[in-house]
C-alpha cells in the first residue's frame, strides 16, 4: 500500500512539472562556432534525453563485444559444470546400485570433463574399491589426502584401505595424522583411542579421552574413562599397587555399576583393612548387576573367617536380589563350603526345572559332599553337558574367562558385556528332582505277596535304586516322514557381519566367510 502511494505520488510530481514546462516553454538558444541554434526548453529537454538513450545503446555493444571472450568461457564453464555434475551423480548411483560397468563409464566421463574435482575423486575411489582394485582406490585416496578441501577424505578412505590390507601401523599413521588436521573428526579419535587402548597405552589413552571430553555427553565420558582407569589399575597392580588401588577407587566413582572397578576396587580396600567401604562398594556394584566376582569378594573380605561367618554375609547379599541365579550360586556355593547342605540344596531348588551348567556341576558337589552319591553326582555331570549355558564376558563374539576393557576382535572399548553367549536353544529334559511319571499302572495278581498291606512287585517300583546309572540326556530328535532318518533341530549358524564401510560384494560374487574352527571365534576376513 505505501508503494503505490509513493507511485502516484511520483507519477503526480512528473505530471505537474510536464504541465509547468508545457504552460511556459521559454526559449533555449546555443551560439557555436558560427551556429545559432533556437528553440523550446521541452524540445531540448526530449533531445538530450534520446542522446543519453542512444550514448547508453552504444556502451552496451561496446561493452558486449569486449566481454564476449569472458562470456563465452563462463558459459562453457557452466556447461562442463552440468556436464560432470550429470555424470558424478550417474556414477554414484550405478556404485550404489553395484553396476560396475555403468560406474566406469560415468568415471570416465566424470574424469575427462572435470578431473581436479573432488567428487571426481571420490567417484574414482568408489569404482576402484566396487571393482576390488585396491591399488586405484589407494591412488584416489592418496590423491584426496595431497588437497586441503579434500585432505580429511583421502585420510578416512587410506584409513579404510590399511585396516582391509591388515597394515594397522599403516592405519594408526592416517588415523593419527586425521586427528591432528581435524580434531573434530570423530572417526579418528575414536580409532586413535582404539589402537592405544589395544596396544595397553592406557596413559595415552586417557590423555586423549581428556582432549575429546567436550566431543563427549557426561555418561559416556565417565564411563569411558572408569573402564581405562580400571584397565590401567590391573596393568599396574602388581608393579604400583598405591597408583592401582587409586585408579580402581577413581572408576568405582565414576562408574559405580562397572563390576570389574567395583571388584578390584573392593578386594584392595579389604586387603588395606577398610572393610565398610570395601562392603559399600561391592554392595553398590551387586544391586546393579550381581556376579560371581562380587560375592566372591564379599565372601573372602575378612581374611581368615570361618565358613559359617561368609555364609552369613552370603545370605545378606543373596536376599537383596531374590530369585536372582548369581545370587542363588553364591548362596548355595557358602553353604556347601559351611556345609550347611540343606541350605544349598534349598538355594538351588527354584533352579532344578531348567539348570544351567553351573547349577549342574554344583548340584553334582552337593550329591558327593552330603549323601556320597556317586551315582546322582554323576546323573548331574551328565545334565550339565547339555545344560543351558551360564553368562560370561562375551563381545563380538568372542568368550573370555576374565574381563577386559578391549575387545579382542574389533577393538571397541567396553565392549565386553556378562550375559549368555549366542547358541543353540538346549532342549528342557527331564528334571532329576521332578516325581517320576508311571506309564502304566503295574498288574498285580491276586495270590502277589504283600508287605505291610503294598504288594510286593508295587513297592518294589516306588522304591528307587541306591545308585542309578548315569543318564546322558541328548536334543530331541525329529522324525518328517516314516522311513527317513532321524533329524537333529538345525542350528543357526553364527554369522560375521562386516564393520567395514566398503562395499559387500565384487560384480555379484557374495564373500564367503572362514570356517569357524571350533568354539566361539571371530570370524576374519
Amino acid at each position: 500500500m505505501i508503494r503505490v502511494a509513493l507511485y502516484l505520488i511520483l507519477v503526480g510530481l512528473l505530471a505537474y512539472g510536464v504541465a509547468l514546462l508545457a504552460d511556459r516553454p521559454g526559449d533555449v538558444v546555443v551560439t557555436w562556432q558560427g551556429w545559432r541554434i533556437e528553440t523550446s526548453l521541452m524540445v531540448l529537454g526530449a533531445a538530450v534525453l534520446v542522446a543519453m538513450a542512444l550514448l547508453a545503446l552504444l556502451w552496451s555493444l561496446l561493452s558486449a563485444i569486449l566481454r564476449s571472450p569472458f562470456i563465452l568461457r563462463r558459459h562453457l564453464h557452466h556447461r562442463r559444470g552440468e556436464r560432470a555434475y550429470e555424470a558424478i551423480s550417474r556414477g554414484l548411483i550405478a556404485v550404489g546400485a553395484g553396476d560396475i560397468a555403468a560406474a566406469r563409464k560415468h568415471t570416465a566421463e566424470a574424469k575427462r570433463v572435470a578431473p581436479a574435482e573432488p567428487l571426481a575423486l571420490l567417484l574414482h575411489a568408489q569404482v576402484a574399491q566396487l571393482g576390488g582394485d585396491p591399488e586405484a582406490a589407494d591412488s584416489a585416496f592418496r590423491a584426496m589426502a595431497g588437497r586441503p578441501d579434500t585432505k580429511a577424505l583421502g585420510l578416512h578412505g587410506l584409513f579404510i584401505e590399511s585396516r582391509r590390507r591388515g597394515d594397522h601401523v599403516g592405519a594408526q599413521a592416517f588415523a593419527e595424522e586425521a586427528a591432528r588436521v581435524s580434531p573434530s573428526l570423530g572417526w579418528a579419535g575414536k580409532a586413535v583411542l582404539e589402537f592405544r587402548c589395544l596396544t595397553g597405552d592406557w596413559a595415552g589413552a586417557l590423555a586423549l579421552l581428556e582432549a575429546n571430553r567436550r566431543a563427549l555427553d557426561k555418561e559416556n565420558y565417565r564411563r569411558q574413562r572408569a573402564v581405562m582407569l580400571t584397565a590401567r589399575a590391573l596393568a599396574t597392580e602388581e608393579a604400583d599397587r598405591d597408583n592401582a588401588k587409586a585408579f580402581a577407587l577413581e572408576a568405582a566413582k565414576l562408574a559405580p555399576t562397572l563390576v570389574p572397578a567395583a571388584a578390584l576396587a573392593g578386594r584392595m580396600l579389604a586387603e588395606g583393612g577398610e572393610l565398610r567401604k570395601a562392603s559399600r562398594v561391592v554392595n553398590k556394584a551387586w544391586d546393579a548387576h550381581p556376579h560371581p566376582d562380587l560375592a566372591q569378594v564379599l565372601s573372602d573380605l575378612r581374611f581368615g573367617d570361618a565358613a559359617r561367618d561368609r555364609l552369613k554375609r552370603i545370605e545378606a547379599l543373596a536376599k537383596k536380589v531374590p530369585g536372582h541365579i548369581e545370587g542363588a550360586l553364591a548362596l548355595a556355593r557358602a553353604a556347601l563350603d559351611a556345609q550347611e547342605y540343606g541350605k544349598a540344596r534349598a538355594a538351588l531348588a527354584s533352579h532344578f526345572a531348567a539348570p544351567t551348567k553351573r547349577v549342574a556341576l554344583l548340584m553334582a558337589e552337593l550329591e558327593r559332599a552330603e549323601h556320597n552319591n556317586e551315582g546322582r553326582a554323576r546323573e548331574w555331570i551328565a545334565r550339565a553337558l547339555n545344560a543351558a549355558p551360564d553368562p560370561a564376558w562375551t563381545a563380538d563374539g568372542h568368550v573370555s574367562d576374565r574381563w577386559l576393557p578391549v575387545s579382542p576382535v574389533s577393538g571397541r572399548l567396553d565392549a565386553f558385556a556378562w550375559r549368555v553367549p549366542l547358541t543353540a536353544i538346549p532342549a528342557a529334559a527331564p528334571t532329576i528332582e521332578a516325581e517320576p511319571v508311571p506309564l502304566a499302572a503295574p498288574v498285580v495278581a491276586a495270590s502277589e505277596p504283600k508287605v505291610d498291606g503294598v504288594p510286593a512287585v508295587q513297592r518294589q517300583m516306588e522304591t528307587p535304586p541306591a545308585a542309578a546309572e548315569p543318564v546322558d540326556a541328548a536334543p530331541p530328535v525329529r522324525r518328517s516322514r516314516p522311513g527317513q532318518p532321524m533329524k537333529r533341530e538345525p542350528v543357526i549358524p553364527l554369522v560375521h557381519a562386516p564393520d567395514d564401510p566398503g562395499p559387500d560384494s565384487v560384480d555379484g560374487v557374495e564373500p564367503q566367510a572362514a570356517p569357524q574352527n571350533g568354539g566361539w571365534r571371530k570370524i576374519f576376513e
